[in-house]
């Protein structure tokens, strides 16, 4: 079984070794022989594993843990068997044979020597545990996690002179390669893509349950002739090898070169093999000499193996730090004021966030992109801790040199949710709406801990977020408005302000993202450009000198703003043992550049997006320095390129620096504002022009093109009660004001969408004006209203919904709106209808006042959803209607029904789909946009409508806002842009501008419903944009017919209770 060799005789042994003896000369620093330097074995046998050399390694073998043919082992083996023989070329391998796992350890145990130096490769391959859908993934991990247990447990009995490596092994997925031995039948539609994904969860979990049992523990590594370790990371292909290549001598070379590294000491310097260029393959050094096990990881070289004495390993140049304070003490007494705390009275640490402060990539190798997904968690810079400070630089390392019994860090890697994460409650890809659950989770954490004494501990808890909310803004400005933002981290705040006593918040500022687009703008960077554009659109498309590029540049600033207005105005500074400091060291960051001015890519994961460990060495240093520079003071930039020395605590007063100990004093809160004169809205679109001749597709109409409105609903659409101050003017309809199709005065003082058409072509007609019927335009919401014959025909199909209580079902209802749109549809020339989406009617439960126009007429208009018992049956009932009416909607609409003609267009605009109740500051209903019914709106509600609307109008179908957002901004009214100045429907949404055809299409319908024999595209030179109401229109005929099937419902549920009581009456007794 045994093979010894002696000579090399592969073309792939003398590269290897050509390879090894230049990477280990330069690294030596010297150029030698094909020879790394002090390659010698121990002077005499090591009597401990502790300080095995790799030319005291007499016997190189491995196990592995399948019972299935398996052959890249053997063949990596060998690879890695080739280094070790450099150091002994006496060397013996023993590779295992193609057999049961029982009977390779039972031959392996056999063949070796009982004095002989042994080291012993067990291999764990990932896809032996079955990864398809619908697996026990956790009973599968604790199964292979028995076995490898159970083997080494029997290996621990009968060897000596043994280290014993434990390697978790994978080959991910590609179209080539399936998982081969997972003995469970995947379905078809198990695609590659998620195999791939499962697989390296199933990697990294297996990793941290096997380092759970093995390192953590401690088992079988109390003998000094014997240990077991587990190498730091999974072992697997490439995924940047060529296909072609993935069963190749180059792939498991590669991986034979991982598995060295690791095998050895770790080094000061990075030694990944995974990096750019040529490999760089590390050497045994005369400091670290030995192979790695888990007792001489931090040794020094003059510490004697057999004290096992940990010190702290030497000072990494890079990514450790030095801390020169003298004065680490703590208070005298436990401080009873937040702002008398100094460093070593901190006791817990916690943290919340997005992807930084989970740690993704920080550790990963610049070319491996699979590693961002990993949380490197125990590197984050604000609540990792990992190591100690001379190595790993994070906040909880610089209070460990204050505290060392410091609790609530991270450790290693995982989710959120597992335990070494600990108070670190951050998430990937999250955005400020996340905060709540994340303060939620930190506060019961920590109140379940009995390491933490929650009432009397001293805690700073840092938060850091906003990135992603930049990242999106623009596909939303209005839900991602930094008032919007800064109401999300103040609710947070909230929580942590009522619930936690003794506590320091570092509120850290959102940082300055636009430099990051550098990285982006040098292809020899070598940046994986095309992924961010998919992770942060918004700050990578626009142009430089754009003004969409200003707009991101304003963003960013606002926000800092908004979150240094909510600290400053005092709400977190209540009580003595509580407040939150604004860090701002992140409001200008100047990119890390190389000599030649290009930015360092160094200091990024490789997605040149997340940040590596480099740049969390200087966030940490950067929110130490900020936490001891009293406030109006602060640094508020990060230079990245000269680095960050750490400060101290002030001789003179030693505390982590708040308002009050800075004599500090809040900028003067701005006075309230005037009420505002009037709803209008500003108007700062430039390029207001129409199409150069009129337009013959729908797909390719522009604001200006737009030369009749119209507009079809209910007491909405006609602006009941929208300027009633009592209940005597509630009846009267305010059309002018309507949000749909009012035109009184100009956008500046009524925002309506008329008026913004109007900007675009001041000849636009068909808007109503004032409260008389003579001036109502093509406003056709009032009953009994005459016009035309497409409007009086829908009012009669409206008629019959409203007044027969036959037939209520959501299939009748549809198909009461699809005969409408039948009409538009086959006898309207030129036509884009905005169908707007239902309202989500269960919020407006909680519009209360106490009037009697709230009290009284609230519930007889809306029953169905105001009188029901929360969580009720009945309830429940009608949201799954309402729910169904905006499914079946969406259906009709784009189900193609109306796809025939060029020149028409129906686009569902959705921004009510997901309605938010406007708040006050006390988290009340804002009553400003409700009328004295509580139930209708208010002009200041009909503006609001007006601009979400036109904003939908403007946003593709399929990234259209799907909820209001009520705030007052004069600003808010978006701008067709260059790239696409027409109005988004289906086809330009999908196809692009250039795609559409600009010739006339015969106008086609559904068979036996042809338009008019006289009809000609050309006849009408005017486009109209008809905004129906119906379905969509909030509540309006929604409400109407939702009593009618209520009351339908409530007369059957009667009718057979009244029947079984007189069955009841006549039976026997």
């Amino acid at each position: 079984m045994g093979i010894k060799r002696e000579t090399f005789n592969s073309r792939a042994q003398i590269v290897m070794l050509t390879l090894l003896a230049c990477s280990c000369s330069v690294s030596a620093g010297k150029s030698g022989p094909m020879f790394c330097t002090k390659s010698s074995p121990s002077p005499s046998t090591p009597i401990t594993v502790h300080a095995l050399r790799p030319a005291d390694v007499s016997v190189i073998s491995a196990l592995v843990l399948s019972d299935a043919v398996r052959s890249d082992e053997s063949t990596t083996l060998n690879r890695l068997s080739e280094i070790f023989l450099i150091f002994n070329p006496d060397l013996t391998i023993v590779v295992p044979a193609q057999r049961s796992f029982m009977e390779q350890a039972e031959g392996i145990t056999q063949s070796f020597s009982s004095t002989q130096w042994k080291l012993l490769l067990f291999f764990v391959p990932v896809e032996e545990p079955c990864v398809c859908e619908g697996q026990d993934l956790k009973a599968t991990l604790n199964e292979t996690v028995r076995r490898v247990e159970k083997e080494l447990d029997s290996l621990h009995k009968k060897l000596k002179y043994t280290l014993v490596h434990v390697v978790v092994w994978g080959r991910l997925p590609t179209a080539k390669f399936q998982n081969r031995v997972c003995q469970c039948q995947c379905e078809e539609e198990y695609g590659i893509t998620r195999r791939r994904l499962d697989t390296v969860t199933l990697m990294a979990s297996l990793q941290e349950s096997l380092s759970d049992v093995l390192e953590n523990t401690g088992w079988f590594s109390e003998r000094e002739d014997f240990s077991v370790m587990l190498q730091s990371r999974p072992v697997h292909t490439d995924l940047s090898a060529p296909k072609e290549a993935t069963t190749a001598t180059p792939v498991l070379s590669k991986l034979a070169l991982q598995l060295w590294t690791h095998l050895l000491q770790p080094m000061s310097a990075k030694t990944e093999v995974e990096g750019r260029g040529l490999i760089d393959i590390p050497c045994p050094t005369e400091e670290r000499p030995y192979l790695r096990t888990q007792h001489n990881i931090h040794f020094e070289p003059e510490q004697k193996i057999s004290q096992r004495a940990e010190i702290s390993p030497r000072l990494d140049p890079v990514m450790g730090t030095e801390l020169t304070c003298e004065d680490r003490a703590p208070s005298p007494t436990v401080p009873t004021s937040v702002h008398a705390l100094r460093p070593a009275d901190i006791k817990v640490v916690a943290a919340m966030g997005d992807s930084l402060t989970a740690g993704n990539g920080v550790g990963a190798a610049q070319n491996n992109l699979l590693g961002v997904l990993r949380e490197y968690r125990g590197l984050s810079w604000c609540i990792g801790g990992d190591k100690n400070l001379t190595t790993v630089t994070t906040l909880p390392n610089i209070l460990k040199e204050f505290n060392p019994s410091l609790v609530g860090y991270s450790l290693r890697e995982g989710s959120e949710n597992s335990a070494q994460s600990f108070l670190n409650q951050a998430v990937p890809g999250a955005k400020s709406e996340d905060l709540v659950v994340q303060a939620n989770a930190v506060v019961s954490r920590m109140k379940k801990n009995s390491l933490i004494d929650f009432q009397n501990d001293w805690k700073v808890i840092t938060i850091f977020i906003g990135g992603n909310d930049i990242c999106d803004y623009c596909s939303d400005t209005l839900y991602h408005s930094p008032d919007n933002i800064v109401k999300r981290i103040r609710d947070a705040l909230d929580i942590l302000h009522s619930e936690v006593p003794r506590a320091l918040v570092n509120l850290v500022e959102v940082l300055h993202i636009v430099p990051l687009r550098r990285l982006h703008q040098d292809p020899s960077i070598g940046c994986p450009t095309w992924l961010v554009n998919i992770l942060c659109p918004c700050v990578l498309k626009p142009k430089d000198g754009s003004l969409e590029f200003q707009k991101l540049q304003d963003y960013n600033k606002a926000n800092q703003r908004s979150v240094k207005q909510l600290v400053e105005s005092g709400r977190y500074d209540t009580h003595e043992n509580f407040t939150v400091v604004l860090q701002p060291f992140l409001r200008n960051v100047f990119l890390p550049l190389l000599e030649d001015g290009r930015p360092d890519r160094s200091y990024f994961s490789p997605d040149c997006f997340h940040l590596g460990q480099k740049a969390h060495t200087l966030m940490a240093r950067g929110l130490w320095n900020n936490m001891l520079e009293p406030l109006g003071n602060k640094t508020d930039s990060q230079d990245f390129t000269a680095g960050i020395s750490v400060k101290c605590p002030e001789k003179s007063a030693p505390y982590l620096k708040t308002y009050h100990n800075s004599n500090y004093t809040y900028e003067t809160k701005p006075p309230t504002p005037f009420p505002p004169a009037n709803w209008g809205s500003d108007f700062s679109c430039v390029d207001t022009a129409p199409s150069e001749s009129v337009p013959t597709s729908v797909h390719r109409l522009r604001p200006g093109d737009i030369k009749i409105v119209a507009s079809v609903g209910d007491s909405i659409t006609a602006g009941f009660g929208a300027k009633a101050k009592n209940l005597n003017q509630l009846a009267e309809e305010e059309r002018g004001v309507s949000w749909s199709i009012g035109g009184d005065d100009t956008l500046e003082t009524v925002s309506t969408v008329p008026n913004i058409l109007k900007k675009f072509n001041a000849n636009v007609f068909g808007f109503s004006l004032g409260k008389n019927k003579q001036t109502k335009g093509f406003n056709m919401a009032v009953s009994g209203a005459k016009a035309s014959k497409i409007p009086v025909q829908v009012r009669e199909l409206i008629g019959a919904l409203t007044s027969s209580d036959a037939s209520l079902s959501p299939q009748n209802y549809i198909g009461y709106i699809r005969d409408s749109l039948d009409m538009l549809y086959n006898e309207v020339p030129r036509v884009l209808v905005n169908f707007v989406e239902i309202l989500e009617i269960k919020d407006l439960r909680q519009v209360k006042r106490d009037t009697l126009g709230c009290s009284l007429l609230q519930e007889n208009i809306c029953p169905c959803f105001l009188k029901p018992g929360q969580n009720s049956p009945e309830l429940t009932e009608m949201n799954k209607i309402n729910r169904d009416l905006q499914t079946e909607t969406e259906r009709l609409v784009y189900g193609g029904r109306y796809d025939g003609r060029e020149d028409f267009a129906v686009v569902l605009q959705p921004f009510f789909k997901n309605s938010i109740l406007p708040l006050v500051g006390d988290g009340t209903p804002d009553l400003s946009f409700f009328s004295v019914d509580c139930f209708h709106f208010t002009e200041r509600g009909h503006a609001e409508m007006a601009i979400a609307l036109w904003n939908n109008m403007l946003e593709p179908v399929g990234s259209k806002q799907t909820f209001n957002n009520f705030t007052y901004d004069r600003s808010k009214i978006h701008c067709p842009t260059k790239e696409h100045p027409f109005i988004f429907t289906l086809v330009n949404s999908v196809n692009g501008d250039s795609n559409i055809s600009t010739t006339v299409v015969p106008t086609t319908v559904p068979p036996g419903t042809a338009l008019p024999p006289n009809y000609s595209s050309d006849s009408i030179p005017a486009w109209g944009a008809a905004v129906l109401a119906v379905g969509g229109l909030l509540i309006g005929w929604t409400i109407t017919w939702i009593f009618f099937y209520y009351r339908e419902r409530r007369s059957r549920k009667i009718s057979q209770k009244d029947t079984e009581s007189e069955m009841k009456g006549t039976t026997f007794e």
